[in-house]
């Protein structure tokens, strides 16, 4: 059980009013004239999502009070999380099983510290759950979730392409998956090329990391990940504003992982195929360069018009294996553009996808876990920005348009077999803090591809 909650009957608690919003006027009513005026002395509002503490006897701290938003979402209970003192804290709400799932989310998300580098408080805000443990699906998809934010937060000089196959090989031998991993000029021998160009120049070797889990025979799940664990830019070097938040990366690498832990963590009926490009884009005599022309997996010739549009290249290999097996289901998240970001801000995952059913499934899924995800186009005529000379085609796009677009018609063109396919622009970090999403890493899209995951594979 994640140390944010607590087995009912073990210890004492004090409780939390849960109120509808429609329902705070007639329970309000039902209060002593003491709460009642307490209430309307601090100005108290019923708003959806807001919460308060609840004062007893001669000032003691009674308990809260939280009003529900319609649909109840996680996010009003990691707000109330927000509000709490240390101690233990039980419900009063008579939740169905969906909106229980969402409480024991948003508490727990908002429970998040990372504390790799420095101490924590020590007494823990803890939430009562009825039974051994919270619901098990809010509890693997927050594990998920602190294993990609924990990735994420970790700094380049802790967390490199060795440390994030490490990663992924405990994960691996948590759940008796086959794991694997391609070095350096090996992969050269096994044809990434691709890969090894983007991270020949650091010393610390590029490599493909895979892992492999569940029954041959099952659907196949094939998700890729881009893991640039550090991008300087290359030698098309970043200035220091932009190169200062770019140990994140490898945040689709660290989605895609959390995400393979949580399909393993519910046995979904499966045949996952983990495919991640751990490199770092550094700057040394060996690195290529702008006018480069590199080979493929695919075949496909590439002309380098930015070495810092490298996490496509990662891609382009690692498309084109996954590509080969035609799965049933192919994912890819990668913190790809900045066009994205500017078109979609931080919190939009910006969705391409040549099928239109699983575009539909993925916006409905991502409603349901309460994560957005907003579709762009794959806008062919765009496609001849990418045009080359010398090359069959070049990874960065001609002018200044259209560069979430461009990124996602070149990583486009090493998917020719497999029919679903979804390409995720994330940006892996939440700016500012809000409730249940503090600032830092984020597992940006993880909750609404697991709830697809569940609804396509489910039992």
């Amino acid at each position: 059980m994640l140390p944010c909650f607590v087995a009912a009957g073990e210890a004492a608690a004090r409780p939390v009013a849960v109120i509808p919003a429609a329902g705070y006027a007639a329970w309000q009513a039902d209060q002593p004239d003491a709460l009642r005026g307490w209430l309307n002395g601090i100005g108290f509002e019923a708003k959806p999502g807001s919460a308060t503490l609840l004062p007893g006897p001669e000032g003691a701290l009674a308990g809260a009070l939280l009003i529900l938003s319609e649909p109840v979402e996680p996010w009003d209970f990691a707000a109330l999380r927000g509000r709490l003192p240390a101690g233990d804290w039980r419900l009063e709400w008579q939740g169905s099983g969906a909106e229980v799932d969402q409480a024991a989310l948003g508490w727990a998300l908002a429970s998040y510290r990372f504390g790799r580098y420095r101490k924590q408080p020590s007494k823990p805000v803890r939430l009562v759950v009825e039974g051994d443990a919270p619901p098990r699906q809010a509890e693997t998809a927050t594990e998920a979730v602190y294993l990609a934010r924990d990735l994420i937060n970790t700094p380049a000089s802790d967390l490199g392409p060795a440390e994030l196959a490490a990663a992924a090989e405990a994960v691996a031998t948590r759940f008796g998956a086959a794991f694997r991993t391609i070095e350096g000029d090996r992969l050269l021998a096994e044809n990434y090329p691709a890969i090894h160009a983007v991270g020949r120049a650091s010393p610390r070797a590029p490599r493909l990391i895979e892992l492999v889990w569940g029954a041959a025979d099952a659907p196949k799940l094939t998700l890729v990940g881009k893991g640039v664990c550090f991008d300087t830019g290359g030698l098309d070097l970043k200035n220091s504003q932009n190169m200062l938040l770019m140990k994140k990366d490898m945040g689709g690498a660290a989605v895609t992982l959390g995400l393979a832990q949580a399909v393993m963590a519910e046995n979904l009926p499966v045949r996952l195929r983990l495919l991640i490009g751990a490199v770092e884009n550094s700057v040394d005599g060996s690195a290529f360069r702008p006018g480069d022309v590199l080979s493929t997996r695919k075949g496909l010739t590439v002309e380098i018009g930015n070495t810092d549009a490298e996490g496509r290249l990662v891609l382009a290999d690692l498309l084109a294996e996954g590509d080969r097996e035609r799965p049933d289901l192919m994912i890819d998240c990668a913190t790809l553009t900045g066009a994205a970001r500017v078109a979609l801000g931080p919190d939009l995952p910006a969705l391409f996808t040549p099928d239109d059913r699983l575009a539909e499934d993925l916006i409905a899924a991502g409603r349901a876990a309460f994560e957005p995800l907003w579709r762009l186009p794959l806008h062919q005529p765009y496609r001849e920005m990418l045009d080359s000379t010398v090359a069959d085609i070049n990874n960065a796009g001609s002018g200044a348009f259209a560069g979430a677009i461009t990124g996602a018609l070149f990583v486009r063109e090493f998917v020719t077999a497999t029919r679903a396919f979804a390409h995720l622009d994330i940006y892996a970090w939440n700016p500012k803090d809000q409730p249940g999403r503090p600032k830092g890493g984020e597992a940006t899209a993880l909750r609404a591809l697991l709830a697809l995951f569940r609804r396509r594979f489910a039992a």
